[in-house]
């Protein structure tokens, strides 16, 4: 019998992913939102066997980051529109 570990290929993920909800709430956005993220491939998810859709911890991570330096470029744009017009 094999034992679930990083030697054979098989590593359990266990506290590695929440719910979809809590992933809403950390990252402060709606529940159809995270299911537009996961369509768009911005955000990574796992099936439980129960069937359940889980979002991987690492790609909320990543999806903040990103969401993050869009948020810096178009407040440079607005600054930048601001100035044009004076």
């Amino acid at each position: 019998m094999t034992t679930p570990g990083p030697e054979n290929g098989f590593e359990p993920r266990i506290g590695r992913s929440v719910s979809l909800d809590h992933a809403a709430e950390l990252l402060g956005v709606s529940r159809r939102t995270i299911y537009n993220r996961i369509r768009e491939g911005r955000l990574q998810t796992i099936r439980t066997i129960g069937g359940s859709q889980r979002v991987l911890i690492d790609s909320m991570s990543e999806a903040r980051e990103h969401d993050v330096d869009l948020s810096r470029v178009e407040s440079q744009g607005t600054t930048a529109t601001r100035r044009s017009t004076l």
